[in-house]
């Protein structure tokens, strides 16, 4: 039977993840709503940047979900962290829709317990056992055995989008730029975002998340590394160089953001997963 395979819009972009089926986040920034698709990401920056007010997002509707939905395939949903999202519950309302009418259709949904760089590596892995011809429980096994295993980390190169989203004080935002505190974050295992370290100075704490690395168990000829950049390709490049130099990674891949992630990590915003 086909396989279907529809993710949300914080997947980001590779040759591995253009072409898949898209349900897209609303952005909404000053009374605009954005549909997150084929998002121009330089112009959202822009609008962004402008705007003073609180930026908003919004999960698709299940409508959206359904409509990508084949009843005659085995269909297979990556939405982001449900902690951060309602996209995996619309998605859920979608199956639950499509089971009414057609009890004898399949869809899996991975709540994927991370977002960009995250999301998209379990993508990229739920692609790849398809296209190994794998019955459907056994893309379940192993892609839920890799959500486990999975470590994502991120810097942002401005704490002001968090601010403005309070997301943190606009104390504690004017206060880190100051003293030129960098927060690398990550997520708790179950999909929420914790604060990791503090490091003084962006070039340091780029180098720390290099190090970090080394403190995870990882098995790295048998894992890849991605990393999702913010319209900071040369940064991407050289962290991608730095590790390289350092860990013997499968391979590393860059993806290049959809708006969610844009919105999130903001310009200059870099997110990594392993």
């Amino acid at each position: 039977m086909e396989a279907n395979l529809i993710v949300d819009s914080c997947v980001d972009f590779n040759e591995d993840t253009e072409n898949i089926p898209r349900v897209p986040f609303r952005i909404i920034i000053d009374e605009e709503e954005i549909v997150d698709e084929n998002t121009d990401i330089i112009e959202l920056i822009r609008k962004m940047k402008n705007s003073s007010s609180q930026i908003k997002t919004a999960c698709a509707p299940p409508e959206d979900f359904i409509k990508k939905i084949k009843v005659q395939a085995n269909n297979f949903i990556v939405t982001i962290s449900s902690q951060l999202s309602g996209s995996y519950n619309s998605a859920m309302v979608a199956v639950e829709t499509i089971k009414e009418k057609f009890p004898e259709a399949f869809v899996h949904i991975f709540d994927s317990k991370t977002a960009a760089a995250g999301e998209t590596m379990i993508t990229v892995k739920v692609k790849q056992l398809i296209e190994k011809n794998l019955k459907p429980h056994e893309i379940i096994e192993q892609t839920e055995k890799y959500i486990y295993k999975l470590n994502t980390l991120f810097i942002l190169d401005s704490l002001d989008n968090l601010a403005k989203n309070g997301r943190i004080s606009n104390f504690k935002a004017t206060l880190a730029n100051i003293m030129n505190i960098v927060p690398i974050m990550g997520e708790d295992g179950e999909g929420r975002i914790v604060l990791k370290e503090k490091v003084r100075g962006k070039k340091k704490a780029f180098s720390r998340l290099v190090d970090m690395l080394a403190e995870y168990n990882i098995d790295f000829e048998n894992t890849v590394l991605g990393i999702t950049h913010v319209n900071c390709l040369e940064k991407a490049e050289k962290l991608r160089d730095d590790i390289k130099a350092k860990y013997n990674f499968k391979d590393i891949k860059i993806f290049s953001p959809a708006g969610l992630s844009t919105v999130y990590a903001y310009d200059g915003g870099i997110v990594i997963a392993f």
